[in-house]
């Protein structure tokens, strides 16, 4: 069986311009990256690479040094007042430069209908840059659940867009209280990449504080309490892993970037292991 390919999450080293996140990356061990080209929020620290020319030219020479790819670009927010070609086409395309293939998207919208237009805009617009746009469902977005984000992709589907995907994230997938007899459901040609981590504990009934875990105090695959095994005996078994896993507690405790990225595949890589027959 090939080798799963594991992409390091740029929210897992946040802290790291590009060029240095690609370097880290490197020398982890991965073989690949996602660039956030857009900002999560506006109080996230943020190096502007969709805007700045040299330092997108310092990251394209880190990754022909360090033959990495780009596997994905993130985030693009679908809200109420988004202009899908006015916002989006330049992030396609400096993405597509930088030889990425997927890209992040959340559905900030509470109107389904304008979701599944936007979200078919955005494909249409990111076809012929080769891109697959991938619709990530988090609890506290207008995408809430693994079953609404089938709804959309399949609706956009339909409509002959099949650069439409899903993404799967372990975290999301806990907190949304997703079942995986709804992941089995989903056609494989939906998924070219996934993101794993862990969470410890049960769902908190606050949703302000799943927030904080998501962008926070994730953990290391294997040391958290979501079915791991389950949930990657679900998936198909070839594809990419985006390791997205913040640990800022650790970070303050003056933990490398370098050494939280090789935590993040060495767990990750012992428990794919065991999904090997």
């Amino acid at each position: 069986m090939p080798e799963r390919p594991f992409s390091l999450a740029a929210l897992t080293v946040l802290e790291l311009s590009p060029p240095a996140m690609v370097e880290v990356a490197a020398r982890a061990g991965y073989d690949g990256v996602g660039l956030r080209l857009i900002p999560a929020t506006s109080e996230e620290h943020h190096f502007p690479l969709a805007h700045d020319a040299a330092l997108q030219r310092q990251t394209r020479e880190r990754l022909r040094d360090t033959g990495l790819r780009v596997l994905d670009i993130e985030i693009l927010r679908l809200k109420p007042e988004t202009r899908v070609r006015e916002d989006f086409a330049r992030i396609l395309e400096i993405g597509a430069q930088l030889g990425a293939s997927e890209v992040l998207v959340a559905g900030n919208d509470e109107d389904t209908t304008r979701t599944i237009d936007n979200f078919a805009a955005l494909c249409e617009l990111a076809s012929p840059l080769g891109l697959n746009p991938h619709l990530e469902f988090m609890p506290w977005t207008g995408v809430k659940n693994l079953i609404e984000a089938h709804h959309i992709v399949g609706t956009v589907r339909k409509a002959g867009l099949d650069n439409a995907c899903l993404l799967v994230d372990a975290f999301h997938f806990n907190r949304s209280a997703s079942r995986l007899d709804e992941l089995s459901r989903v056609p494989r040609e939906w998924m070219r990449y996934s993101q794993l981590c862990d969470v410890a504990g049960p769902i908190p009934d606050d949703m302000a504080e799943i927030l904080r875990e998501a962008r926070q105090e994730r953990c290391f695959p294997g040391d958290g309490d979501i079915d791991l095994p389950s949930l990657l005996a679900t998936l198909p078994r070839d594809l990419p892993l985006s390791l997205e896993v913040p640990t800022e507690r650790l970070r303050r405790q003056g933990v490398s970037a370098l050494a939280r990225a090789r935590l993040a595949l060495e767990t990750s890589r012992q428990l794919v292991e065991t999904q090997i027959p």
